[in-house]
């Protein structure tokens, strides 16, 4: 089990597109358990390669969709993500693991189909509607080197970027 470093917005590497991924070898694999053990250290919902310095288009995502919902038995693994269809939009207020203490509405679609591979490189086709659909697109962002305030209003984007670099500022000032 490895904890793997949760890269923070400014970091530029959050906007890098990932490569695809072109053999599953034992380091693609060891890259997915170490992401899924970060994902769930920092009690977050997905996570995707870019935001942990990996460029990968890797995700892992566990998103519950119901009351006893038990850690793990909604895992996904897409590696190679593509968005083959959608439907409908919805908002959402999302957060992100790299924006930490920010929240703002987003648009997304309200369902979609994602074909990708799994960790057996065997191709998958998922259809997402609600909280999932949502989160894969988020994580499928982070993979084209978007995060959640690149989506926002130029307004809304401006006001969190300021008060991101302010608690930058003062926390090189306590140090």
């Amino acid at each position: 089990m490895s904890i793997l470093e949760i890269l923070k917005y400014p970091d530029t590497f959050l906007k890098t597109k990932a490569k695809p991924v072109s053999n599953i070898d034992e380091g693609i694999k060891r890259l997915i358990s170490d992401m899924v053990d970060t994902m769930y250290f920092a009690k977050g919902i997905g996570l995707a390669a870019t935001q942990v310095g990996a460029d990968k288009r890797v995700a892992v995502l566990d998103v519950p969709v119901k009351e006893d919902y038990q850690r793990g038995e909604n895992l996904i693994v897409i590696i190679n993500p593509d968005i083959a269809a959608h439907e409908g939009e919805i908002k959402y207020e999302e957060g992100c693991l790299s924006v930490p203490g920010f929240t703002a509405d987003v648009k997304r679609f309200e369902s979609i189909t994602v074909r990708a591979l799994d960790k057996d490189a065997k191709e998958i086709e998922i259809k997402a509607e609600g909280l999932l659909a949502i989160a894969m697109q988020h994580e499928i962002d982070h993979l084209d080197g978007m995060l959640f305030i690149d989506r926002l209003s130029k307004l809304k984007r401006n006001i969190i970027q300021r008060k991101i670099k302010k608690a930058i500022e003062d926390e090189k000032k306590r140090l």
